[in-house]
């Protein structure tokens, strides 16, 4: 389940992680997994959001600007801010993309690795003490 939750991000966004955290809850490993892809896609929901304002100022600036009364010209804003905005949308993308198949890898092999700033918080929302050891406890028979 905790592979499904990295994994299942790619397709179902946020909502697959929060329905795998929200059934999984007894499962501390299962639930640190599926925390962090949660987190993961809030935290990418945000860029996202912060992208398409900077792409629409850009069109609206540059409709503004044709629209001055002054002679058409290229607007410098077009050419600069458009491309930034769409390698943005791109790296972005790439990232979640490695960083969902890396850890569904990793919780696949039962480690409790932790995404890089977000593994923090998500350990200290569910209280757990940090792992000394890269894998997970084996059960004593």
């Amino acid at each position: 389940m905790a592979t499904l939750a990295h994994a299942l991000q790619l397709i179902g966004s946020w909502i697959a992680p929060l329905i795998i955290f929200l059934i999984q809850r007894q499962s501390r490993f299962v639930s640190f997994h599926a925390l962090q892809a949660l987190l993961l896609q809030i935290v990418h929901t945000i860029i996202v959001i912060i992208l398409m304002v900077l792409w629409f100022a850009t069109i609206l600036t540059t409709v503004a600007h044709q629209t001055g009364g002054r002679p058409t010209e290229l607007p410098i804003a077009l050419f600069l801010l458009m491309p930034v905005a769409w390698l943005g949308f791109m790296a972005l993308w790439v990232g979640t993309l490695i960083i969902a198949i890396l850890y569904a890898i990793k919780a696949g092999r039962g480690e409790w690795a932790d995404y890089p700033l977000i593994g923090k918080l998500a350990r200290k929302m569910l209280k757990m003490e940090p792992m000394e050891g890269r894998f997970a406890p084996t059960p004593q028979m």
